[in-house]
């Protein structure tokens, strides 16, 4: 286990080049080491950019933040300078050599939470934030970081706590005739509990898809356009797609954005029973993915005579420019016909 009452450093911004880099450091000596890396010789006002050089090799903003007013609640220094990989590195190792220590993945977080900035589902908001592929996501993870979440199930626990000690109270005393709760008020208050712990739970259901999104699996038997639906709503031709049944052997995934929700896709081989060893593997590979995915489109065509076999199953009628009879929802691969009745399904 590190310590954390030392002072840690790291590179807070992204790997790769960019226009601006930050350097965080954090702890009872991030000042002091600071000042020792820059040219600046006044003192650094705190929450106040101040512009200045490195002793190193560029220049830099160097922002004070005082404890307990920062992210980590401890003294925390940072400095932006040049995106450069090169001269961010020398600056962490700059400063490592003026006694800090090269921070732990996610210690500044870890940090925050022991000096009680933010509690441990404002914790992992912070990394749900980050992972945000999706604006629904990374409201909804904005929203838990804001504390949401932590008021809502705070005020279920005050009201239970509420409700008990006025229950003891009443037992306590009865022969003094206090009633710390009405009893024919009892029942409606439990009820009232429990209605707002079911609908947290409702809502956890709902963030944890927001969150994780879905896995949608496209099965069906071999060329009934399971590769084109699925280069279709890819928006780019992923899946090798040709008249030739069993051409697709294994899975190929691609994430997309469905109205907010991350959605990844599994283009999979067609059903069929076959002597051939490798589409053989792709197919028990395709009934595997049907098996652990949340959406299940069936992809059918007029030829086909399928029924869902599941509520997560659900039945997409291919070619219909073809104008064949409607079956499930109508879609073209081909043309983009019924693609976003699709998408809103």
């Amino acid at each position: 286990m590190f310590s954390t009452s030392d002072t840690i450093v790291a590179i807070a911004t992204p790997p790769g080049r960019g226009g601006i880099g930050v350097i965080r450091l954090s702890g009872p000596d991030a000042c002091s080491i600071g000042r020792r890396l820059i040219t600046h010789r006044g003192e650094l006002e705190p929450r106040r950019a101040t512009f200045t050089r490195t002793q190193a090799v560029d220049q830099v903003v160097a922002t004070y933040f005082p404890s307990p007013h920062s992210y980590t609640g401890e003294d925390v220094l940072e400095l932006s300078a040049h995106g450069s990989p090169v001269v961010l590195r020398t600056i962490v190792e700059k400063a490592t050599s003026c006694g800090a220590r090269p921070a732990e993945p996610g210690e500044f977080t870890f940090r925050a939470f022991l000096n009680g900035r933010i509690d441990l589902m404002q914790a992992e908001a912070v990394a749900d934030l980050i992972d945000a592929v999706t604006p629904l996501q990374a409201r909804a993870a904005f929203d838990q970081l804001e504390g949401t979440l932590t008021r809502a199930i705070s005020e279920v626990d005050s009201l239970l706590f509420d409700l008990i000690a006025r229950l003891e109270a009443s037992v306590d005393f009865p022969d003094e005739g206090y009633h710390f709760v009405r009893p024919d008020t009892i029942a409606e208050r439990v009820d009232g509990l429990v209605a707002r712990v079911g609908a947290l739970l409702s809502d956890a259901r709902r963030g944890r898809l927001v969150r994780e999104g879905l896995q949608v699996a496209i099965v069906g038997r071999p060329n009934v356009g399971k590769s084109s639906l699925f280069n279709a709503l890819a928006g780019a031709p992923r899946a090798i797609v040709t008249e030739v049944p069993g051409t697709t052997r294994d899975l190929v995934t691609e994430v997309i954005d469905v109205n907010g929700l991350r959605v990844t896709m599994i283009d999979t081989a067609g059903l069929r029973d076959t002597d051939d060893v490798v589409e053989a593997e792709g197919v028990a590979r395709s009934r595997g993915a049907q098996g652990v995915a949340d959406l299940v489109l069936v992809v059918v065509d007029d030829e086909d005579d399928v029924e869902p076999v599941d509520r997560n199953h659900l039945i997409v009628q291919n070619k219909c420019d073809l104008g064949r009879p409607a079956r499930g929802i109508r879609i073209s691969a081909k043309t983009g016909a019924g693609l976003d009745d699709l998408r809103s399904a």
